[in-house]
């Protein structure tokens, strides 16, 4: 499988189309459809559904593009820190993270990082905690901003000298806006939205709960986020109540309020990375800032 080809198949996985498709890439189409049955052929696999006005993707199709765009992305980020100058350090760090007050933190050993070298980047790619991994096994992001218990086989990681407080997101006009605090018995029949990393086992979502005191198949999920805007705005449609980190929005001149869960409930994030990863001249040195800012802490 050729890079050349992997960028052809996604194009027309955009496209949706091989004359469109043939126009970006500046090929002729005959020659595009060609290469792209060539790579059918080579794994024996249909890829592309054709039909007279639209190309869709079958399932094979679905999970290469998926696969292409991360190996694609991860090519892009090897290239650029080959590419980097070694007389003046610059280069690209990549941090994958959630929603969160205190990632400021991180920005500020960035911001310090960028003060002494300042052909340095820094992309964040927001996520839960569970995508976060799966994007530090991957190596498609250097850092992990995420919450919730690492495996120490698999990552070194920093904790953080600050805490998370888990609050609840519902409508000023509610009736439960009416209590000073929220106890787990009055949301056990309401329509809950929890967040992604909340419903998936084993993260830092086991102490909401445990906090609720009943297993989710007892509770009224009826949705779920990633961006606790999204989950605001289905707050203020009535669909539910959320469940997320104080912070992060504001509920001035709004119909949605904040209320404090009781008893207090909080989280605590690390940054993690890969255990024995080869680090960039950049990434070694934004390590290097990390650890003379937070394990003296």
């Amino acid at each position: 499988m050729e890079l050349r080809v992997l960028k052809y198949f996604l194009t027309v996985a955009q496209e949706e189309s091989f004359s469109r498709a043939a126009e970006v890439l500046h090929l002729s189409q005959p020659t595009l459809s060609r290469q792209l049955k060539d790579l059918e052929e080579e794994y024996g696999k249909q890829l592309l559904v054709r039909e007279p006005r639209r190309i869709s993707l079958t399932d094979d199709g679905a999970l290469l593009r998926q696969r292409a765009e991360e190996i694609l992305a991860l090519v892009e980020k090897t290239e650029g820190e080959l590419l980097s100058d070694d007389r003046t350090i610059s280069g690209d760090i990549h941090i994958g993270a959630g929603e969160s007050v205190n990632f400021k933190l991180i920005m500020e050993v960035a911001q310090n990082v960028r003060q002494s070298y300042p052909n340095i980047r820094f992309h964040v790619i927001t996520g839960d905690g569970v995508t976060t991994l799966k994007r530090l096994d991957t190596g498609l992001v250097d850092f992990g901003y995420i919450y919730g218990e690492v495996d120490p086989n698999k990552y070194n990681n920093i904790l953080l000298p600050v805490t998370d407080r888990w609050i609840l997101i519902l409508r000023k006009d509610d009736p439960l806006a009416q209590k000073a605090n929220i106890k787990p018995s009055d949301l056990w029949n309401c329509p809950l939205l929890l967040s992604r990393q909340v419903m998936a086992p084993g993260t830092h979502g086991d102490e909401v709960l445990n906090w609720l005191q009943k297993p989710l198949k007892e509770l009224n999920i009826v949705g779920s986020y990633t961006l606790l805007y999204n989950a605001s705005l289905m707050v203020q449609e009535r669909l539910g109540y959320a469940i997320s980190f104080d912070g992060l929005i504001n509920t001035s001149g709004t119909k949605l309020c904040i209320l404090p869960l009781e008893p207090a409930i909080y989280a605590t994030p690390v940054i993690a990375w890969k255990k024995n990863q080869v680090f960039s001249k950049a990434s070694q040195i934004f390590l290097k800032a990390l650890q003379e800012k937070f394990t003296s802490c």
